[in-house]
Formats: C-alpha cells, structure tokens, sequence
C-alpha cells in the first residue's frame, strides 16, 4: 500500500479562506467606515480652527503632560511586575495576575467612581490634605490615566520577559553577578524593545482615558480638560466640527503611535 500523500488541489481552499476572508473582512470594513466617517465631514480648516481655541491647545499640552507621565509611570510598576510574574513563583501570585486584569475588565465609569469613593475615605482626604490634592485636580488625571494604562504596561512587560531566555541571566549568575547586576545588565538590555511597546501602549492608552476622568476630576476648561473631554464638551454644546477635529487630531495620535511601536516594538506577540 503506498503511504505517500494524495496530490491536493489548491482551488479546494478557496471557499474555506473566502469564508474567512468575509466574516474578516466585516470588522476591517467597518473601521475603514469610521475612518471615512469623520474625514468626510470635517477639513484640514476645521482642525485648524480647532487648534487655535485657547482651550483646545491648553487640552493638548495637558494631554500630552499627563499621557506621558502616567506612561513613564505605568513601565515603573510593570517592569518589576511583569519580571516577577514570569520569572518566579510566589504565594499570592495567581490572586496578582487576576487583580491586574481588573482595571482593564471593569467599565471606565466605574474607575472613576471607585477612585472617588477612594479618596473620599479617611486615609485618602487625609493623602489629599497633607500630601497632594487629587480630586478634580491635574495630578488626579494622571492618577485615573495610570490606574488603567499600567494593566496593559504589565501585560505587555510579562509577555516581554516570557520570551527571553532566563539561560543568559543564570549565565551571569554562575560568573559572580548578584541578582540585580544580572537583571540591569543582562536582562533588560534584552528587553528594550518590550519597554519601548509597553511606554508606548500605556501612553495612548492614556490619551484616550475619559471615563474614570470625567468621574474623579470633571471636565474644567483650562483646568482638568484633556483631549477626550475635549470631545464630550463640545458635544454639549453642538459644536460637532469640533469634536470632530479634537476626534481626527486623536486619530492621527493613534496611527503614529501604532506605527512607531510596530516599527520599534515587539513582533509576533499578539500586542500589537
């Protein structure tokens, strides 16, 4: 009996790759659809006439400030967490794992709420009275930004750590380096580039922060507006060619941050 395979036709995949192909090809049309959507009914003028409010400009240098230092934040906290999640075994550690999917799980309102309430306990006014005031404050932005930025900041870090090979650090080891020499000089060196996607996925990630900042600092001209409440208060007001310029000028944030991390970040992890 002969065991050598039987001579396959390739047209027999078209339908199976067509199928996918449609059900695919849904979603993608639909994001090209939004895309479209808001170039069609806005100019390079409008975005212009956005650009020169007072207002708006303050809203950017704020989102730019605050986006950043949160980001810068949020890599502080997730290159420990993400290094302990995969390279060690701790008790406690599946409870961790399953508490840094909780901001990225619940509904932005209600981080929002929860920061709040938080500091409207007798530790948190007391924090607000001796240390720094939060609520309705521009620290409070950064705060409700890192609170969820650093969830994806950690994910990304741990899958970074996951894919070194923890042989050359053991190599050090064995060559007199302690723990902390082996990790600076070894280590992260190998994951500059997982840094480099997790700075950049928290920071637009805290661009595009609204819900948990509307609820814990409101949305005051001049004071605590960002870009994304930017869009909800000139929606308020019908001012929908602005919105919508504040909307494309985010846009436009978006793609070349997703096209600097695909250029400089990780490949083939699934993040980006």
């Amino acid at each position: 009996m002969s065991t050598h395979p039987l001579p396959r036709d390739p047209r027999s995949d078209v339908p199976f790759y067509a199928a996918f192909g449609l059900l695919g090809g849904l979603y993608v049309g639909l994001i090209v659809a939004l895309l479209v959507a808001d170039f069609a009914h806005t100019s390079f003028g409008s975005v212009g006439r956005a650009l020169a409010s007072p207002q708006i400009r303050a809203a950017v240098w704020l989102s730019l400030l605050s986006s950043s230092t949160a980001a810068i934040l949020s890599v502080w906290v997730a290159v420990p967490l993400g290094y302990l999640l995969s390279r060690t075994r701790f008790v406690g550690r599946g409870a961790v794992d399953l508490l840094l999917d909780v901001p990225i799980l619940l509904p932005p309102l209600v981080v929002g709420l929860s920061l709040l309430i938080l500091f409207q306990t007798a530790p948190g006014a007391w924090f607000q009275r001796t240390i720094l005031p939060v609520t309705y404050a521009v620290a409070g932005v950064v705060l409700a930004q890192f609170a969820v930025s650093a969830a994806f900041a950690v994910r990304t870090m741990r899958v970074t750590f996951d894919q070194i090979d923890p042989r050359a650090e053991e190599i050090a080891l064995t060559l007199g380096c302690s723990r902390a020499q082996a990790f600076w000089r070894v280590t992260l060196p190998a994951a500059r580039r997982g840094v480099l996607t997790a700075l950049t996925l928290a920071w637009a990630r805290a661009l595009g922060e609204f819900g948990p900042i509307l609820i814990f600092c409101g949305a005051t001209r001049m004071r605590t507006e960002v870009l994304s409440t930017s869009v909800f208060l000139e929606l308020s007001v019908g001012n929908l060619e602005a919105a919508l310029a504040v909307s494309l000028l985010m846009i436009a944030v978006a793609v070349l941050v997703l096209v600097a991390t695909r250029a400089f970040g990780l490949r083939g992890t699934g993040l980006i």
